[in-house]
């Protein structure tokens, strides 16, 4: 019995030890935000306080355009996903982002609260200080979780809703990502809150995209960094770890027009969900695009800059 204590002692001391090793080669201190800002926060980005945080936006376009297109990133994203698109839209467009709290540059938000009713007061919040009576709102993931919830609860600010794979109804039978599979595991959820290794990052935005080869090394840099920035990855595990059970008749009091963009490729959030919203939303298109992934507006902007721009335009 003595032996086998012996051996027992021995076995996890020798995991104690791999583990810390582990820690000490993958640790990744928090990145101070004054260094982001450098990289991340030039021009045209500014900044605004909102709900006692420094939020970070971009405001683009045609400024005397009355009623702009609002965007809204996903979980673990920022502003920067829509770069493309903007590039395009703003030739025509107001276009107005933000990174939401817990996100970007913007980061946690200093009560902790993660839950959709604290980000549709601060989309609201956000809008009045920018004078936006109205607009097209556009949200991915997260993004058009909140979208969704702000168009319903204020359906005369709201003119026509864009949403790319949004998050609304249970997950079934999804694959997931590398990194959001890993931040729900308690215990090792903690690690990850000083240990995010790029090898992560790009196996997650893999899992992501339909198409891997889409992924580039300055892609990974920016979303490795961003997650980083000081105080995101304990607001990350803050959000996934709450009771995200959101209530679903929500999705049919939505009274606008709504255009849905799905990519087949989304292993986060699957296919079948796009039925389900075109099911309930009163009034939709639902378009799907073959090969794409979770992120269409960031993996192929090519097919989401002409369908939303249509979209916006038709009467």
């Amino acid at each position: 019995m003595k032996k086998r204590i012996q051996v027992i002692i021995g076995i996890l001391s020798g995991l104690i030890i791999v583990v810390s090793a582990s820690l000490i080669i993958l640790y990744q201190p928090d990145i101070p935000v004054e260094g982001l800002i450098e990289k991340y926060g030039q021009s045209p980005s500014k900044f605004i306080t909102v709900m006692d945080m420094p939020v970070h936006y971009r405001d683009e376009g045609d400024p005397s355009d009355s009623i702009p297109l609002v965007l809204l990133h996903g979980t673990s994203s920022s502003l920067h996903t829509w770069d493309s698109c903007t590039s395009a839209w703003a030739t025509r467009h107001r276009v107005v982002r933000m990174d939401l709290p817990g996100f970007g540059l913007t980061g946690p938000n200093p009560t902790m609260d993660y839950s959709i009713d604290m980000y549709v007061k601060f989309l609201e919040s956000f809008l009045q200080q920018q004078n936006i009576e109205q607009c097209y709102l556009a949200g991915n993931s997260l993004g058009g979780l909140i979208a969704v919830y702000y168009a319903a609860a204020f359906p005369d600010k709201v003119k026509k809703l864009i949403l790319l794979d949004p998050a609304g109804y249970p997950i079934e039978n999804a694959k997931g990502s590398l990194g959001f599979t890993l931040a729900k595991i308690p215990v090792l959820n903690k690690i990850l809150t000083i240990a995010t290794p790029r090898s992560i990052v790009r196996k997650s935005l893999e899992d992501v995209y339909g198409n891997k080869a889409r992924v580039t090394d300055a892609l990974v840099e920016q979303y490795h960094d961003l997650t980083c920035r000081a105080g995101n990855r304990q607001a990350l595990l803050a959000r996934l770890t709450m009771d995200q059970k959101g209530d679903t008749t929500v999705i049919s009091k939505v009274p606008m027009p709504t255009l849905i963009v799905w990519g087949a490729e989304d292993q986060l959030i699957p296919i079948d969900n796009a039925y389900k919203f075109q099911r309930d939303l009163p009034m939709d298109t639902l378009v799907v695009f073959p090969g794409v992934g979770h992120v269409p507006m960031e993996e192929s902007p090519e097919l989401v800059i002409p369908l939303v721009s249509k979209f916006i335009h038709k009467n």
